[in-house]
């Protein structure tokens, strides 16, 4: 694992493990009934300890995602559904998949633009920008917008999953989205560690998503690089 899954708001390192090889089985590079690899094998394709990477192959048992056989090895069990705190996070590397982390440019109170799509209760928002990597390689910035009614943001606490963060300190979960995928440019804000010059053409998605209220509770803006990414959608 690379040195941003270090960062004391990041996941822990056993949890990005359970998530890569989660995104794995839900992209169907893990089939059911694969074997997985000798976990001595695994941990060094990991950068981890075997421990570390017992503690990442227990997530998945308890979410029925693997199977331990004594004396042979670890089973894919993949069926229906298959949770992640990544799972409405669209973007792959174009080599496939990729574990998603990110690096926080700004926290900030702001009124909303009327630019934007409707969404929330407030005419204020916290904004948050961030450059977005796949398996440690820019592949994105965005820009979310939170309603400020649904609660305060902590820029000490913020994790590279929003979602993950939303539930465990502001109490609500992200249930649905709906995404508007689109050409965009790059904003004039990215950092150059993005790749992408100001007002280069880019992939872009404005997404909108629910919790429990009728109104929409996030707004967000995402410029991806096409040339190392690309949206995913799967459906079941």
């Amino acid at each position: 694992m690379h040195g941003r899954g270090e960062r004391p708001s990041a996941l822990p390192i056993y949890l990005q493990i359970s998530e890569v090889l989660i995104r794995e089985i839900a992209a169907g590079r893990l089939v059911d009934g694969s074997r997985l690899p000798p976990e001595r094998e695994l941990a060094k394709q990991h950068g981890t300890t075997v421990r570390t990477l017992r503690k990442a192959l227990l997530e998945l048992e308890k979410k029925g995602l693997l199977e331990r056989i004594q004396g042979s090895g670890n089973y894919v069990r993949a069926s229906g559904e298959v949770a992640s705190v990544y799972s409405m996070f669209r973007l792959e590397l174009k080599s496939g998949g990729g574990l998603p982390t990110a690096e926080v440019l700004s926290i900030e109170e702001c009124d909303k633009s009327e630019s934007f799509r409707t969404f929330g209760t407030s005419k204020r928002g916290t904004r948050i920008r961030r450059l977005r990597f796949l398996d440690g390689q820019p592949i994105a910035v965005e820009e979310i917008w939170l309603d400020r009614d649904a609660g305060a943001v902590d820029p000490a606490q913020v994790q590279d999953s929003l979602y993950r963060y939303y539930k465990m300190k502001l109490g609500f979960w992200v249930t649905r989205a709906e995404d508007y995928v689109s050409i965009g440019t790059t904003p004039d804000w990215a950092p150059a560690g993005f790749g992408k010059a100001p007002d280069s053409p880019v992939g872009y998605i404005e997404r909108l998503s629910w919790a429990e209220a009728p109104e929409a509770v996030e707004f967000s803006r995402t410029w991806f690089d096409t040339d190392v990414a690309e949206y995913v959608q799967r459906l079941k």
